[in-house]
């Protein structure tokens, strides 16, 4: 059987060789499958993303997209890509620090998109069952959900948080995790070609990449989830079996049994991460009590993960008693940055737009929002949410009908009734007397 077992595997690399050999005497260095590339830039396309240091979007891509698409097809073949610098971008944060983006062009993306594939297919099934982040089949609402359930198990959680981790991990180690998998050849240059791509910001200046990989880019998720598996989820399960976690990309919680293993846990993560070239950022990892009563004195009562707070809040049971349990709900952060959002959307002033343009031009926005926030503890999201965006229309109808208050929430609600799918948030969000609520 062994034998049969090794002869099935040796001709499965010969047929594997003379493919390679076939493509390098056809001209190509590589057999990358066109599929690849075309899949990619559906994918692409569908995210509907901005410009990078070229500034060439989409629609330009699209006037010549065949042929745009089997140049960058033919130049991966060949070994001849070569990713252009991607664009800076920072984005300020509600702490005052920024989050750093580097920004691949439209072509760039493409051809990321298509390794990434690739190796998501081969990987994907080797990362640890309590990761969720930027994977197929699974989503940051999987990893709110176990975290609460376990939560209710364990009283004591840490809340981990690595010190700029897409702008500090090392290229060594990413390259070493993936040789491990024996991927072809092309995808270990052409990973190592982005990595070290230059970043170049909106004055032209560019700067070169020693260590990091750019948040924006496509195969950047993928590279992080790898190094992590290795850096942190494998010496997880390896050092720590009892402790359970959840990690979305770099954002992690760990469950612990009491605050002495919390605190035995932060100091060897500490350790952990050093010996990996990562720190931990001091004051925003910590622990957390999470169980019943106050616990003890000075210590923090509640978390936030993936733009959710975790605390203790009211529940009501199915026969209507009331009790007290911990559970998520949007976060106060995300809430504040909704409300100012849609106060810069200035709908009051769009006189001259009708209410069924303002709905094809808000409803997408709303629609994620009500669909990730309002998965859990939703009744007071949705009333933030319709409270904020409907006092918006009242005074859009106000300014463009020059009514009073009353007569702008009376003639809203009129319209409600005869159209009630007209924007997302009438009919997504359940609650009585919403519209009288919110104005």
């Amino acid at each position: 059987m062994g034998l049969e077992r090794r002869g099935a595997e040796r001709q499965t690399v010969s047929r594997s060789t003379l493919r390679e050999e076939e493509s390098v005497r056809r001209g190509k260095a590589f057999e990358i499958p066109k599929e690849l590339v075309w899949t990619s830039y559906k994918q692409v396309k569908a995210n509907r993303g901005s410009a990078g240091c070229d500034r060439q979007t989409m629609k330009q891509f699209d006037e010549n997209r065949d042929r745009n698409l089997y140049k960058i097809w033919n130049r991966l073949s060949s070994g001849s890509y070569h990713p252009p610098a991607v664009l800076k971008r920072d984005i300020p944060k509600l702490d005052g620090s920024v989050r750093r983006l580097g920004i691949p062009t439209i072509s760039d993306r493409i051809a990321q998109g298509a390794a990434k594939l690739y190796l998501e297919r081969e990987l994907d099934d080797s990362f640890h069952a309590d990761s969720y982040g930027y994977r197929p089949n699974r989503s940051a609402h999987d990893a709110l959900e176990v975290t609460r359930k376990r939560c209710w198990r364990d009283p004591w959680v840490v809340e981990v948080d690595i010190k700029g981790f897409f702008d500090n991990v090392r290229h060594d180690l990413i390259l070493r995790a993936l040789a491990f998998h024996k991927p072809p050849a092309w995808v270990l240059l052409y990973v190592r070609r982005w990595l070290k791509a230059p970043m170049v910001d909106s004055n032209g200046k560019i700067q070169s990449r020693e260590v990091g990989t750019p948040q924006g880019g496509v195969i950047s998720p993928l590279l992080a989830n790898l190094f992590l598996h290795y850096g942190l989820d494998c010496w997880m399960q390896r050092t720590c079996p009892g402790i359970a976690f959840a990690r979305y990309a770099d954002d992690i919680v760990c469950h612990c049994r009491n605050g002495h293993q919390a605190d035995q846990l932060i100091r060897a993560l500490a350790s952990r991460l050093r010996e990996i070239g990562l720190t931990l950022h001091p004051d925003k990892t910590r622990k957390v009590y999470v169980g019943r009563g106050h616990g003890p004195a000075g210590v923090v009562r509640e978390f936030t993960f993936l733009g959710y707070d975790f605390k203790q809040r009211t529940q009501c049971d199915k026969q209507g008693r009331l009790f007290r349990t911990i559970t998520p709900g949007a976060a106060n952060g995300a809430k504040k940055r909704m409300t100012q959002t849609i106060k810069s959307w200035h709908i009051h002033r769009a006189t001259g737009a009708s209410l069924a343009s303002l709905a094809q031009q808000y409803n997408a926005t709303l629609r994620g929002w009500i669909q990730y926030y309002g998965r859990f503890h939703y009744r007071d999201f949705c009333h933030r949410l319709w409270s904020v965006f409907q006092s918006r229309l009242v005074k859009w109808v106000r300014n463009k009908y020059r009514l009073t208050h009353r007569a702008a929430v009376k003639k809203l609600d009129r319209i409600r009734q005869l159209h009630p799918t007209l924007f997302v948030h009438w009919h997504m969000l359940s609650a009585s007397n919403a519209c009288s609520r919110a104005v």
